[in-house]
């Protein structure tokens, strides 16, 4: 078997380095799980990532069986394959109705409608070298539009001049894996598993690059950020009797509230906005966190 033949030792030894990093990728949104578990509320997170990343885990385990001699691709999408459903399940579980009928839908018309299309089509229209051919190139437009999909990032980096969303740690660990799966590729002469592997290592520089560049500049406050603000204690607007204030006025302060009830009034408002901001924050750092890993868990 290619890659786990002794005449590959190389081969086998980057595949298995591989699996490892792409294993690992898998479980980086535990966290998140965790919290939405105890929350008992997905908090507004989107289940598309965990689709996407299914989808292509099935993409490549088919890739692996039509191909044969691809162990170490069935391996790591096959736990991606199980890892994708178990996040699935609990996002169904967790997610109001609407968003649990989205994601119903995105299933069916992706991992049945769009792959049962494929898998008809390259079996009934192709054979043999023409069917690794076809589905070898799908594999390529598909994990190329993945890798892809972080440049959104870089250009929220650029705008803000901050790296708070775009971790050191987490691109450095997609150009090691694009660097692994690209050796992998070449060794075992797979151009399919090789060639997105380029696109992606390339991204993983600039995305590195971009980091050095941004790293010690001063963040430029978002308009989001700066409607989130919560109002300032100086800021907040009392309402003050002014017929208490002069004692030749008869009293008439029975309609007006009191300053006591209104302060505390205002600092729940402004303590639900700073809650409000701090989630959505959330919600964007897991996004991109999500975006960046499944771009690797493509082989």
């Amino acid at each position: 078997m290619a890659g786990l033949s002794l005449q590959h030792p190389w081969a086998f030894a980057f595949g298995l380095l591989g699996n490892i990093i792409s294993f690992m990728t898998y479980l980086a949104p535990i966290p998140t799980f965790y919290r939405i578990y105890k929350s008992k509320s997905t908090e507004g997170f989107q289940s598309v990532p965990y689709v996407v990343a299914l989808f292509s885990a099935m993409l490549w385990i088919y890739y692996a069986l039509i191909k044969t001699n691809e162990i170490l691709l069935i391996t790591v999408n096959a736990a991606g394959c199980v890892i994708e459903i178990v996040y699935i399940a609990m996002y169904l579980v967790y997610a109001p109705k609407k968003a649990k009928l989205f994601t119903v839908k995105i299933l069916l018309l992706l991992n049945v409608g769009v792959f049962g299309l494929i898998l008809l089509l390259t079996l009934f229209l192709s054979a043999g070298e023409q069917r690794v051919i076809s589905l070898g190139w799908v594999c390529v437009g598909f994990a190329v539009s993945v890798f892809v999909a972080p440049l959104s990032i870089i250009r929220r980096v650029i705008q803000t001049r901050s790296v708070e969303y775009m971790p050191f740690s987490l691109s450095l660990s997609l150009t090691l894996s694009a660097v692994v799966w690209f050796l992998y590729g070449l060794l075992v002469k797979d151009k399919y598993v090789a060639l997105p592997n380029i696109l992606g290592f390339t991204f993983g520089v600039v995305q590195m690059g971009v980091y050095m560049f941004y790293m010690n500049k001063t963040p430029v406050a978002t308009e989001g950020k700066e409607a989130g603000k919560p109002p300032r204690e100086e800021e907040e607007h009392v309402a003050v009797n002014i017929d208490k204030l002069s004692p030749t006025v008869p009293e008439k302060s029975s309609e007006m509230q009191p300053v006591t009830e209104m302060a505390p009034a205002a600092r729940n408002c402004a303590a639900e906005v700073a809650a409000a901001t701090a989630a959505a924050e959330n919600r964007d750092m897991f996004d991109i966190v999500v975006s960046h890993g499944h771009a690797v868990g493509v082989v």
